[in-house]
Order: structure tokens, then C-alpha cells, then sequence
């Protein structure tokens, strides 16, 4: 596994046990369309999803999975094969089975307190988890597991978490995510003065002499010219 790839794995599985107390071994619950995928892509789940998650792993379906892959028949076969290697998980359907997406939903549903993690290649069901807070999910990228950034509902489900830890009541953590939600209003900056030189970087002026004064000075120059001297 790429360097990069294992830190985004072990940042995302972080943010799941501080803030909702994610624990070994995990628990994957998974449907048939990821079966089906790994059967396309060569993925052996049992060897790829324990050294993938870095730790023990308990992998599950339901009966419901079950009974709706063998409902396919020949076209399912095989995803079928691979799904009753995993240990069934009660789900209370067995008489009258659902379809798999609405029996995974109703494992997970309305706080997913048995911290389940979900493997499932089905778009509505992934969007129809990503509303439920706390649900991490697993995805086949042809060969490649991937576990799904955390969705917004679980980003903010962990916010207010963390306010009820430090003591915020309902009232300030309202007002403290509505003063986070404005926008900033950007300061105006101060315009800048030219400063003062420097007196000792400048040179002394030079005195100029006024025309009247140098005038002056030229008519005494002739009167003591003219000027005679007595005996």
C-alpha cells in the first residue's frame, strides 16, 4: 500500500474512534454488490480488508444478502459463493427477507450504535448511508479497497460532540456555528504616511542672496570708488 494512501487510511479511522469511540475489531458489513466486484477485480476480502484497515476485522452479511444474490440465479452465482464465507448477522428477516439495501439500512439506522462499517458498491445506498452520522464506508476502486472520507452528517455530528465535551450548552453552540458560518469582514487597511527624512541624511541647504541685497551691495562698491581722499 502507497505511503500517502495508508496516512489517509489511518487520518480517516482516527476521526471515527476519537469521536465515536471506533474500536477492534471492526465490524463490516457487507452486501453483494461488493461481492460481486471482488470477484470481477480478483479481491480476496478476507486477505485485502484486514491489511487494509491495519487491524482485526469481523466481515458479515445477513440473510437478506444472501437470499436476494440467490434469488439471481446463474448471474449472481459466484458473488454468492463469496458471500457465504462471511458470518450472517441477526437481522430479524428471515422469514420474510428484504431486499438488501433496506436490511443493511435497518442495521445501521437511526445511530448505527453497533459501529458498523458498511462495504457496498451501490450508489443509493451509499448516498441513503452518508445521511446517517458515524457510517464508515468501504469501496472497491477496481482492485483497490478504499474507505470513504467521512460524509458532511458525520463531520458535523462530531462538531457538536466536541462542544458538548468542552461544555457548550445548545444555545452557545448554535450561536458559536452561526458566528463560524459568517462571512469575515476583511479590516480596511490603514494608508501609510510618507515619512520625515532623515535630518542627518540631508544636505544643508544653500543660502541664496536676494537681488535687492546684491544690488546694494554694487552701488556701496561704486560710492567708495568715488570717493576721494583729501590732503
Amino acid at each position: 500500500m502507497k505511503v500517502k494512501r495508508q496516512k489517509n487510511v489511518r487520518h480517516i479511522l482516527s476521526f471515527y474512534k476519537n469521536n465515536f469511540s471506533y474500536l477492534e475489531p471492526y465490524q463490516v458489513l457487507i452486501d453483494g454488490t461488493f461481492c460481486k466486484a471482488a470477484l470481477q477485480f480478483k479481491v480476496d476480502i478476507k486477505e485485502q480488508l484486514p491489511k487494509y484497515l491495519e487491524g482485526n476485522v469481523q466481515l458479515l452479511t445477513t440473510s437478506c444478502v444472501l437470499a436476494e444474490l440467490e434469488a439471481f440465479g446463474p448471474l449472481m452465482y459466484g458473488a454468492f459463493v463469496v458471500a457465504k464465507r462471511f458470518k450472517p448477522r441477526k437481522c430479524g428477516h428471515k422469514g420474510a427477507p428484504l431486499p438488501a439495501a433496506e436490511c443493511l439500512l435497518s442495521l445501521i439506522k437511526p445511530h448505527n450504535e453497533n459501529h458498523y462499517f458498511v462495504a457496498t458498491q451501490d450508489p443509493l445506498l451509499t448516498q441513503k448511508l452518508k445521511n446517517i452520522p458515524a457510517v464508515p464506508l468501504v469501496y472497491l476502486n477496481k482492485a483497490t479497497p478504499v474507505l470513504d472520507r467521512p460524509s458532511a452528517r458525520s463531520v458535523a455530528k462530531a462538531e457538536g460532540l466536541q462542544d458538548t465535551k468542552i461544555g457548550l450548552s445548545e444555545h452557545e453552540a448554535s450561536v458559536l456555528k452561526a458566528l463560524k458560518d459568517e462571512p469575515t469582514v476583511q479590516q480596511k487597511k490603514k494608508r501609510k504616511r510618507p515619512k520625515a527624512p532623515n535630518p542627518l541624511s540631508c544636505k544643508p541647504k544653500k543660502q541664496k542672496t536676494s537681488d535687492t541685497g546684491s544690488q546694494k551691495s554694487d552701488q556701496a562698491a561704486v560710492k567708495r570708488k568715488r570717493k576721494r581722499r583729501r590732503r
